[in-house]
């Protein structure tokens, strides 16, 4: 099967993003990456229906990329904090997207620093900075988290959304 890659550069004052779209057999494949909320969703109380829907909606996401329909992008601050949880299960359980994953940011550049400074800028804390600065130098479409106020701290060079939202759209 043949893979053509499609880039298309937009430039910002701060950063070039650049999007990555991956045609194979007439389906689009996204780079997408889950911040640490997203990870430990299903561990959360199910008996909220919010909580409840987000972490299907992030069970289904993982299904589809074990069956390669998105790629996924791993980072060390992924590494870092999942390191950190204090509940064995939960590590372990989450460990292996890591190794799944098709891109892994092994070490914060230059790049991931600045930008991860201006988004601190704009009062998102720096473990989510570094996350989204992540994302966007690995060239991801989506970045996925359950924090309201990621959701509603507008970031141009990637689309910041729920896994509910993120199923809908795909689904449309």
């Amino acid at each position: 099967m043949s893979e053509k890659v499609f880039i298309i550069s937009f430039s910002n004052s701060l950063f070039y993003a650049i999007l990555i779209y991956k045609i194979k057999g007439g389906e689009i494949y996204l780079n997408i990456y889950l911040d640490n909320c997203c990870y430990n969703r299903p561990f959360d109380d199910q008996s909220q229906i919010k909580i409840h829907l987000e972490a299907q909606a992030k069970l289904h996401i993982q299904g589809k990329i074990r069956e390669g329909i998105y790629d996924l992008t791993w980072s060390y601050i992924l590494d870092y904090e999942n390191g950190k949880n204090p509940y064995e299960e939960k590590r372990m359980a989450i460990a292996p997207w890591r190794t799944i994953a098709s891109t892994y940011i092994s070490e914060e550049t230059e790049a991931i620093l600045t930008f991860a400074e201006s988004l601190a800028l704009k009062g998102i804390k720096t473990y989510d900075a570094l996350h989204i600065s992540c994302a966007v130098a690995a060239h991801c479409e989506y970045y996925l988290t359950t924090d309201k106020k990621l959701l509603n701290t507008p970031i141009p060079e990637i689309k910041i959304v729920s896994p509910i939202v993120f199923v809908n759209e795909m689904e449309e």
